[in-house]
């Protein structure tokens, strides 16, 4: 990880889009700006992604992100809604490109696990854990819980960022005996 670093976290949403940007300095991560994109007033969903594209744009020539971390759709049940997510999710993605900055994609339960401990936590509990670790005051706070899953997304960047890197990977123990059999004991 470089000395410093700009981390945009997006959690991408047809309705409500939530952003955060996270500056690490010394390892140390610091809330620089939080919020919601809101695109309900926007009828036609061709528009809504339009605004999302452009947004997405500002977010990266304002705060200059060395990253875009983004949340990746869930699988629902609702297969056009799941479209809609992804298309969303695509568009902030192509505004990043667009700019060249590298994109890291994390599942929803990873996020959670990595903020949390628990893949089953509640927003709530997201963003009273990133609050904590953040020492954001409760004025600063959003009510909007779409903010602090986009903040989660870019925190969760950084503490993946901060884990030394494997050089090695196994799929199963199996597989570690294998590839390192004078590593273990008979």
């Amino acid at each position: 990880m470089k000395k410093e670093q700009i981390i945009l976290g997006i959690d991408p949403g047809t309705i409500i889009m939530g952003y955060g940007v996270l500056l690490i300095e010394e390892k140390r991560p610091r809330l620089v700006t939080m919020g919601v994109l809101k695109l309900d007033k926007f009828e036609n969903h061709y528009h809504r992604l339009r605004h999302i594209f452009d947004c997405v744009t500002r977010l990266i020539d304002s705060y200059h992100p060395d990253v875009l971390a983004i949340e990746s759709p869930f699988f629902g049940k609702n297969v056009q809604s799941m479209l809609k997510l992804g298309r969303a999710q695509g568009v902030a993605m192509a505004a990043a490109l667009n700019r060249d900055i590298p994109i890291s994609e994390y599942a929803p339960l990873k996020i959670k696990v990595a903020i949390t401990g628990n893949g089953q936590a509640s927003k709530e509990q997201v963003a009273g854990m990133l609050q904590r670790m953040l020492h954001i005051p409760a004025t600063d706070m959003i009510p909007q819980l779409d903010a602090t899953d986009g903040l989660a997304a870019a925190f969760c960047h950084y503490l993946d960022s901060c884990r030394p890197k494997l050089e090695k990977s196994y799929s199963t123990w199996k597989d570690f005996v294998a590839k390192n059999p004078k590593k273990v004991s008979k």
